[in-house]
């Protein structure tokens, strides 16, 4: 199993950003699909962001246009940079490999 570690959560006020990282353990990283998912208190995981190995990108319409994920095949690493920040998107976000391999999650919170 690959195994994903996130980082780059904090607290962060209204209208600032954040870059989150995602580190994967194998190089088949390269080879598959990643994906960046939230989840708020009380709500289901959503999709906020899927980038494929080549590089084609889909958006939550919640987050176009302030959101944007990218990767780095050499590093086995995608990131999600989130500028514009709203309280709304407080939530714990996870990176995911593929389908089955995810990560432990980190907390992002905007607050004033």
């Amino acid at each position: 199993q690959v195994q994903l570690v996130e980082s780059g959560g904090g607290l962060v006020q209204p209208g600032g950003s954040l870059r989150l990282s995602c580190a994967a353990s194998d190089s088949i990283f390269s080879h598959y699909i990643m994906g960046w998912y939230r989840q708020a208190p009380g709500k289901q995981r959503e999709l906020v962001a899927t980038i494929t190995s080549g590089g084609i990108t889909v958006y939550a319409d919640s987050v176009k246009g302030r959101f944007t994920i990218s990767r780095d095949n050499g590093k086995n690493t995608v990131y999600l940079q989130m500028n514009s920040l709203k309280p709304e998107d407080t939530a714990v976000y996870y990176c995911r490999l593929g389908i089955a391999n995810w990560g432990q999650g980190t907390q992002v919170t905007v607050s004033s």
